[in-house]
């Protein structure tokens, strides 16, 4: 084994435990100090004793791993461009994306976290197909809470503002031109390794060639992409609902699904890191929430709680627990590769 190799192994297991020292410092902040976590856990008691409860909340973890077995079937499909993997081998890429990016700005560090799983593909080409997965994700997120919100005007904030049917007209046109140009973009995002050409000069050779990955995917698999992220969407959503009903918050499932995604909607919109971005959702939910809830005054108390107690649980069920799970597979990630393996790099 020569020294530049020993220097690779090294550098790999610091990197390594760097990683879960973040991570379970995260984890720990998030759950022992910032959030009342006896009141938490005095409340599921005291829902234990619901009939309802223990087949709703096995409900909501079992979707939690639906969830990131469809996350791992997408990444994988998507990966197939650069390198064949198996379905095991994505979920562990999946969920050491999420151990990484519980403590990056905007959870960009989930991009990392699972290129470094490959063996032989190009980690440059691994992050920018990880980056279209997201796209479409995002984009489902934006489509379904612009159009939640779209129904939301009219039934709920005609009193919070001079209601004008051409005004909200506007709102509807701009909303429906919007979402059909980044869908149009999405559709049609192999431009991205011709536009390279004339935005990447020639000094940035050895970058503008990883582009060309953009012009391997067609609409056929884009739409596919896409519909694996509004099955997941709507899985983490009905999630969401499930937990608000643990918590009696008395509410309709589509009036749920409309102001969770008006949620989902504005945590997309707005930047956030993952030490604040727990607190923000909180306080996004308790607003449309708490408008929905307008006319009830003596019951607010015990609904502002049960929405902060789903949202706080639902992130350590789905991002939380798969962060631990995923640390499990930090020490197969590969940092530094053979010089041998490096030609796609």
């Amino acid at each position: 084994m020569n020294n530049r190799t020993k220097i690779g192994k090294t550098y790999n297991k610091v990197i390594q435990v760097a990683i879960l020292a973040l991570t379970y410092g995260f984890i720990y902040d998030q759950v022992f100090y910032r959030k009342n976590l006896p009141h938490l856990l005095e409340a599921l008691r005291e829902d234990f004793r619901s009939p309802d409860f223990i087949w709703l909340m096995a409900l909501v973890i079992f979707l939690m791993f639906i969830n990131w077995a469809i996350e791992a079937v997408k990444w994988r499909y998507l990966m197939a461009k650069i390198e064949r993997i198996g379905f095991w081998k994505s979920f562990q890429a999946v969920l050491t994306g999420v151990t990484v990016s519980s403590f990056t700005p905007n959870r960009i560090g989930e991009y990392f976290g699972r290129v470094f799983i490959l063996n032989t593909g190009s980690r440059v080409e691994g992050i920018l197909v990880t980056i279209l997965g997201s796209m479409s994700q995002l984009l489902i997120t934006i489509l379904t809470g612009s159009l939640a919100l779209l129904a939301f005007i009219p039934l709920f904030l005609t009193h919070y503002w001079s209601y004008n049917g051409y005004l909200y007209y506007t709102i509807v046109a701009v909303v429906v031109g919007f979402n059909v140009l980044i869908l149009g973009f999405y559709l049609n995002v192999s431009f991205l390794s011709t536009l390279k050409e004339k935005i990447l000069r020639n000094g940035l050779k050895k970058i503008r060639k990883y582009f060309r990955i953009f012009a391997f995917y067609h609409n056929r698999e884009l739409i596919t992409v896409l519909l694996y992220s509004f099955l997941r969407y709507m899985i983490f959503s009905t999630q969401f609902y499930l937990l608000l009903r643990i918590f009696a918050v008395p509410i309709p499932y589509l009036d749920a699904l409309m102001l969770i995604s008006l949620v989902y909607f504005v945590m997309a919109v707005i930047p956030t890191i993952a030490l604040t971005e727990l607190g923000i959702r909180g306080s996004v939910a308790l607003y449309f929430f708490g408008i929905y809830f307008s006319g009830l005054t003596d019951a607010t108390e015990g609904i502002n709680f049960g929405i902060l107690a789903a949202s706080t649980l639902l992130w350590a069920i789905n991002l939380g627990f798969p962060a631990l799970v995923g640390s499990v597979f930090v020490f197969r990630l590969k940092f530094f590769r053979k010089p041998a393996n490096n030609t796609n790099e």
